[in-house]
């Protein structure tokens, strides 16, 4: 495994346990913070379909797919923070 594929790896499982975490807190939440939640929702998934093929393309040229990828596993990494700070 390569140092990308590893730091990706250890980046998705720390956003893994953290949307654990908030999905716990979520059934106590207002209506607005639910809203924040779908939305990054929405961007978790793309993730969790793209990670396999990255991970597959990183040897060769992932490029694009993981540009966009670390794009969205940032975005989400910024949506847990807002969310965390809501409760």
């Amino acid at each position: 495994m390569t140092d990308n594929t590893s730091e990706l790896a250890h980046l998705v499982e720390t956003l893994r346990k953290e949307r654990d975490e908030l999905r716990v807190k979520l059934h106590l939440a207002k209506s607005d913070v639910r809203d924040e939640w779908e939305k990054v929702e929405h961007k978790w998934q793309q993730v969790e379909v793209k990670l396999p093929q990255v991970k597959s393309e990183l040897g060769s040229a992932a490029g694009n797919v993981g540009a966009a990828l670390a794009l969205a596993v940032d975005e989400i990494q910024a949506a847990y923070r807002r969310i965390r700070k809501l409760f």
